[in-house]
């Protein structure tokens, strides 16, 4: 599926009371991109969807994830100006950060990209996971 010019409009589903989020977002074109002190990466051109957690404020959490300038603090930071920002969606926080990362990575067969992104507080081996062909239920809330 070729993305051409197409700017899709963001998919924007956050309740205050959940704990989790979800961030996907769409890289036109393969990037070579520094990621902090994790060191520089390959990115395929493709769909990215990263998970995170916030105990409290997940609005302004979110909020600033999506914005492009700020200083750059997580490791999603360092990826968010190259991407088209798709979909957010948040999360209960029952399952865990972990377990949700799993579950929509397995939902959506993705691959994982780069060892620790997203992960530095927990042994999972990342949080932050690749499609390249888009699956049909990327397109609408994760």
């Amino acid at each position: 599926m070729d993305r051409g010019d197409h700017m899709p409009q963001l998919v924007y589903s956050v309740n205050e009371e959940d704990t989790l989020y979800a961030i996907q977002g769409y890289l036109s074109e393969e990037e070579t991109i520094t990621i902090g002190k994790l060191g520089t990466f390959d990115f395929d051109k493709g769909w990215y969807v990263y998970v995170g957690s916030a105990k409290r404020h997940i609005t302004s959490r979110i909020q600033r994830h999506l914005q492009l300038q700020k200083k750059q603090r997580w490791h999603i930071d360092y990826l968010r100006p190259f991407l088209q920002m798709e979909a957010v969606q948040t999360y209960p926080g029952a399952e865990g950060e972990c377990g949700l990362f799993q579950r929509l990575r397995t939902k959506h067969e993705g691959d994982l990209p780069v060892k620790g992104f997203g992960s530095s507080d927990c042994k999972c081996y990342t949080h932050l996971f690749y499609v390249k062909e888009a699956k049909a239920d990327l397109s609408t809330p994760l």
